[in-house]
């Protein structure tokens, strides 16, 4: 309907007065990109707070059984305590990624995407707050991970943000759809 408007012409529609119209659905998807992102980062910060306050230095506790504990760890490396020595580079990376996807929110228009990179903001925040305000010093912190099931690595809530968006951001891709809300189906 709307292409047969612009083809005919409508004496009562410009298409300037139909621009503003989808200008606020993009603000809508930043705004749910950034209220995710401040979810995700808030409970990170609020549960590492109470690790430290409550379990560290303490004997973990048991959850479920042996199949789950929280055990307060300080972790200056990657994934699974990998790369210790290179906690400065994974600052600068979680920093870079942040930059990347606040710039990518302008021209976000899909919902899906606006909860992924929300999800990865807020995680990649949680964790590099830890690397630049945690001890040893600034951009060379520990991150406070805490949750341990059985025969996996000690995580916490902002590495699980991140897992979920990066999950969520291969499935949208798959499928064929864009941040921009484009879909293609090759």
């Amino acid at each position: 309907m709307a292409e047969a408007e612009r083809i005919i012409g409508t004496p009562d529609v410009d298409d300037e007065a139909a621009a503003p119209a989808e200008q606020p659905k993009g603000r809508r998807r930043v705004v749910a990109l950034f209220a995710v992102a401040l979810v995700a980062y808030a409970l990170d910060l609020a549960t590492k707070m109470l690790v430290v306050a409550k379990l560290e230095h303490h004997e973990p506790i048991e959850v479920i059984g042996e199949l789950l504990t929280f055990r307060a760890v300080r972790n200056p490396g990657a994934a699974f305590g990998m790369g210790e020595a290179f906690t400065v580079i994974f600052t600068v990376i979680a920093a870079t990624v942040i930059v990347v996807i606040i710039r990518l929110a302008r021209k976000l228009y899909s919902l899906p995407w606006a909860i992924a990179l929300g999800l990865l903001l807020g995680g990649a925040l949680g964790n590099l707050t830890d690397r630049i305000f945690r001890s040893p010093g600034v951009f060379r912190g520990a991150v406070v991970d805490f949750i341990a099931p059985a025969h996996f690595a000690v995580f916490n809530l902002a590495d699980s943000a991140i897992v979920c968006g990066g999950i969520l951001i291969v499935i949208l891709s798959f499928r064929g759809l864009d941040p921009d809300g484009t879909v293609h189906k090759d």
